[in-house]
């Protein structure tokens, strides 16, 4: 599969869980970290666990393993590594404090196929 159809499928995922405000980037000229991220946030901890889940079991049906989940316990940034997609699920209080967009604004926004209102 590839990296451009993962990261439709992966807001998608986040989309169903109800993520809010969800972004890709497309990192390959500015990081060597991964080629994409997505970012996204929920209201509660409860939430972002949710969306969390809803990426990893997503993949998984593709037959893609997830690399590593950090911060799921705390559940106010969970990182999500699929390899070449790494996904940033905030707590909505923390994304805007660390507001990776910004940080790596020279990175080129990834247009999404998702139902998002607004």
């Amino acid at each position: 599969m590839k990296n451009e159809e993962l990261i439709q499928i992966i807001a998608e995922a986040s989309d169903d869980k109800r993520a809010e405000d969800i972004v890709a980037l497309d990192m390959k000229e500015v990081s060597l970290i991964a080629d994409y991220f997505l970012i996204c946030h929920g209201n509660t901890e409860r939430q972002v666990q949710a969306i969390a889940r809803g990426i990893q079991d997503r993949v998984e049906e593709e037959g893609i393993n997830v690399k590593r989940m950090e911060g799921f316990e705390q559940a106010r940034w969970i990182l999500v590594d699929i390899g070449d997609v790494v996904c940033h699920i905030f707590h909505k209080e923390e994304r805007n404090y660390y507001n990776l967009e910004r940080l790596w604004g020279d990175a080129s926004r990834v247009p999404l196929r998702i139902g998002q209102e607004g």
